[in-house]
């Protein structure tokens, strides 16, 4: 029988941060390297899932992320697609219930995102390309992974690896 409380609190936790997202992140200056609360949610949900849940999860965000900047429509989609699917496949093999690991593992994911986001909507000269990817991306990964692991921190219990 599942824990209903649990996936109660779970789903709850992902709305919150997908609402963190459109409401603190905005406020929180360039959205170059704000940190990326749908992205947050989208790895919760994606290392707890298969990986095809994981991809169509992505999907969805990043058909979220492309209705909001429809400059180059599908290049979210694509690059939150390819992430869902390769947390869900990560942590199939391997999950650590270490905070450092995570944040790594969200900085690892903010920034292939980025570069396949990026490398995808063919937007970007060669300088500006290595600027954001060599630059923004990762420091909107670092700023990406420290907010993780905040979430990581004050809602640790109601995170468990592989809710039952």
């Amino acid at each position: 029988m599942r824990n209903t409380p649990a996936i109660a609190r779970f789903w709850g936790l992902l709305l919150l941060l997908v609402a963190l997202h459109f409401a603190v992140r905005p406020r929180l200056g360039d959205p170059r390297f704000a940190p990326d609360f749908a992205l947050v949610a989208l790895l919760f949900f994606a290392v707890r899932t298969r990986p095809g849940a994981g991809a169509a999860a992505g999907f969805l965000a990043g058909l979220m992320t492309d209705a909001l900047a429809p400059t180059a429509f599908g290049s979210a989609a694509l690059a939150c697609t390819v992430v869902g699917y390769g947390a869900g496949w990560l942590t199939t093999l391997t999950f650590a219930d270490n905070l450092l690991i995570n944040a790594l593992f969200v900085f690892a994911a903010s920034w292939l995102r980025d570069a396949v986001q990026v490398l995808a909507a063919n937007q970007l000269a060669s300088g500006a390309l290595a600027w954001q990817l060599l630059a923004w991306s990762p420091l909107s990964g670092l700023s990406t992974a420290a907010a993780a692991l905040a979430v990581l921190l004050v809602f640790r219990g109601w995170l468990a690896a592989r809710p039952a």
